[in-house]
């Protein structure tokens, strides 16, 4: 097991030397040969978190070549060593033969930010590591690509967004319809009234997909599983393979269900139709069914409705259409249906609103290029953050059972203590942000 440690600059950058000083035998191409950029006009990643989307992640950066995986982290080796030797076998066959050791494995991330060769890093972890990985990577000056959710709470968002800023990092969230052209244009179409004045958007979250029995029982942690830095900051509880992978996602202690899940994309689309990136609802009210046995304790039925203070309301739902946008003359969807049908067709003048174009980049190549110039990405921290809240929001007003109202300029929910101690919670020692 590894012993935490606070993450201050100190700590993370404590035997950087060290590691610079491993050897590193680089391919041909590494050198700038076999058609591919040089060192210099490569981006250095390393991958924290190689399951479930963390894995596609990988395996697009290591075919790219715009970017250089050279280290990747995971606390289980059943993920991080068959993805340490993909590496190696795409790295090795890019290089016409030969053995390529630049990319080498840990299971602790603050040795990957310890690394002076590491330009940016890609957080695919448990929603509960996702701030505090992210903010240790801002202070060892590293660029973020993020899973969503941005953070576990609205207190960790908030204070990452402020560490983004204070740090001059780029930091794009993983809500990538955020670069697909298709989805751009219709929050364009919205926003230029082609609708007409915009009502209602509704959202299929989905209902749980992962289930455990009732009378589950605590199970040996398996071998080469750091049980411990899985936990981290979360409260301790005995190894179950059903607490762990996906279905983290169903145990608040670790995420906040699929309205979280899912819900993080079509909500942070409902705030770009809208025009809310930097706002957010004014009150949210919803039922939830919940829980009353086993290990997972998110919402197995959900309907709770975000009213903005132009009237607009999103509503989400177990089931029903993914993203449906719905106004006054008419209805158009994320998977390209409307009402009228005329609306697909219809463009976007020269002099009207245009959204962020990623130029037919994917959202992982958007925010490679964003590295290179230092431009904003396509879903930068304070669009993450504020996406996020909403469905933190949304989850807060089902757990309480009864209508909250928010104040989207301070943050801060409205003559209600009872809401507003629900926006942080307590970390497990060391950890802290």
């Amino acid at each position: 097991m590894h012993k935490a440690t606070g993450l201050t600059r100190r700590s993370l950058l404590k035997g950087a030397l060290a590691v610079a000083a491993a050897p590193y035998v680089l391919s041909a191409s590494a050198l700038g040969a076999g058609g591919r950029p040089a060192p210099s006009n490569r981006v250095n990643v390393a991958n924290i978190g190689v399951g479930n989307m963390g894995g596609g992640h990988l395996g697009s950066l290591l075919r790219n070549p715009e970017a250089q995986v050279v280290a990747i982290c995971d606390v289980e080796s059943r993920h991080r060593d068959p993805a340490l030797a993909g590496a190696a076998r795409i790295y090795g066959a890019a290089a016409r033969g030969g053995t390529f050791t630049g990319c080498t494995g840990t299971a602790d991330f603050r040795e990957v930010l310890a690394r002076p060769d590491v330009d940016a890093v890609v957080v695919a972890v448990p929603d509960h590591w996702h701030a505090l990985i992210a903010t240790a990577a801002c202070h060892a000056g590293k660029d973020i690509y993020s899973e969503k959710p941005l953070a576990l709470t609205i207190d960790q968002g908030k204070a990452l967004v402020r560490t983004v800023r204070q740090t001059g990092r780029v930091f794009q969230t993983g809500t990538q319809r955020r670069s697909w052209a298709q989805v751009r244009n219709i929050c364009e179409l919205i926003r230029n009234g082609r609708i007409g004045r915009l009502k209602t958007v509704r959202c299929s979250v989905g209902a749980n997909n992962r289930f455990c029995e009732a009378t589950w029982q605590p199970e040996p942690v398996p071998e080469g599983f750091d049980y411990e830095m899985w936990l981290g900051p979360a409260p301790w509880e005995p190894y179950h393979p059903f607490r762990c992978h996906y279905a983290f996602r169903f145990i608040l202690d670790y995420s906040g269900g699929q309205i979280t899940n899912n819900g993080a994309h079509w909500l942070d689309l409902a705030q770009w139709a809208i025009g809310a990136d930097g706002s957010g609802p004014v009150e949210v009210e919803g039922q939830a069914e919940w829980p009353t046995t086993g290990l997972y304790n998110t919402a197995t039925r959900i309907d709770v409705t975000a009213t903005y203070a132009g009237g607009e309301q999103v509503r989400c739902t177990t089931t029903g259409p993914n993203c449906r946008f719905e106004g006054t003359e008419g209805w158009i969807d994320v998977d390209g249906k409307a009402d009228p049908p005329s609306l697909l067709k219809a463009g976007i003048g020269a002099g009207e609103v245009h959204l962020y174009d990623t130029d037919g980049l994917s959202h992982m190549d958007n925010f490679l290029r964003c590295v290179r110039t230092r431009q904003e990405p396509a879903a930068p921290v304070e669009i993450g953050h504020r996406s996020a809240t909403v469905a933190h929001l949304c989850n807060i007003a089902m757990i309480l059972g009864r209508k909250v109202k928010w104040d989207p300029a301070t943050e801060h929910f409205v003559g209600d203590p009872e809401a507003e101690r629900m926006l942080g919670r307590a970390m497990r020692a060391p950890w802290h942000l």
